[in-house]
């Protein structure tokens, strides 16, 4: 106790090693998996979000400090969620689960570092928590992490858009528009006179024109008169070029 109160200093510098060191050893709690004084760690998004029936990519990487084996065999696999779920895909295997038949994809292959689980066809049950898990031999053994979070995976519902819809007229408006079309037609036949209706106009303006002529006999003979006089006003032009002709072709005496 002496020793440490009297040297202030030596306490400080201890506080600010492990200050120091805290990070450190932090970070190599990120991902779970054997430890042999190595980092090692998956790095996932915390938080996605999809559209159902769309398709969502989930970025992921993993960094480590072993020396690999000469055939490291590296594998990827994924849970969902949580930390112990079910394996939903197994990159070694091709294993895939029942539920995302056909809809897994991963964008990856050894020795990359990083790569894509990409989800399609987006549904309802698929909204859960997403972890990568990584194997791999090195010179010590099989080696073996995951995510400890994970990635959270929220599905949005698609917004429906009703399609536009046709509306047969209803028999009212059917009804309404005969009738229509049937007074339109009547309107157009009373503008046209019947035969009976034309033979009376006609025998009405026959009656008034008889009734205009007084004396018909003198409209006859009026008429008469003027032929008579216009054939006698045609012909005698003619005749006197005629006899004027005649007279001077005739031999003389």
């Amino acid at each position: 106790m002496a020793l440490l109160v009297s040297h202030p200093g030596e306490m400080q510098a201890m506080t600010w090693i492990l200050l120091l060191l805290l990070p450190a050893a932090l970070q190599a709690g990120n991902s779970a998996g054997s430890n042999r004084g190595n980092y090692f760690g998956v790095n996932q998004p915390a938080r996605l979000s999809g559209v159902q029936g769309g398709s969502i990519e989930i970025p992921f990487s993993f960094y480590f400090t072993w020396e690999l084996a000469k055939d490291p065999q590296m594998r990827i696999l994924w849970r969902w969620q949580h930390f112990y779920g079910e394996l939903i895909y197994n990159s070694s295997s091709g294993f895939i689960h029942e539920h995302f038949k056909d809809r897994l994809i991963l964008n990856w292959t050894q020795p990359q570092t990083s790569g894509v689980l990409r989800i399609l066809d987006l549904k309802e049950k698929d909204q859960t928590v997403y972890f990568c898990r990584v194997h791999l031999n090195t010179k010590h053994g099989l080696e073996k992490w995951q995510s400890l979070v994970g990635t959270r995976l929220t599905i949005t519902p698609r917004k429906h858009i009703p399609a536009p819809r046709i509306t047969a007229p209803s028999p009212t408006t059917v009804t309404s528009a005969c009738t229509k079309n049937t007074l339109t037609a009547t309107e157009a036949s009373t503008t046209m006179q019947s035969p009976s209706i034309v033979t009376s106009a006609v025998t009405t303006a026959g009656l008034e024109d008889t009734e205009g002529q007084r004396n018909p006999s003198l409209v006859n003979l009026g008429a008469t008169v003027v032929v008579v006089v216009a054939t006698a006003v045609l012909i005698t032009p003619v005749c006197v070029m005629l006899i004027f002709l005649w007279w001077k072709k005739r031999p003389a005496d």
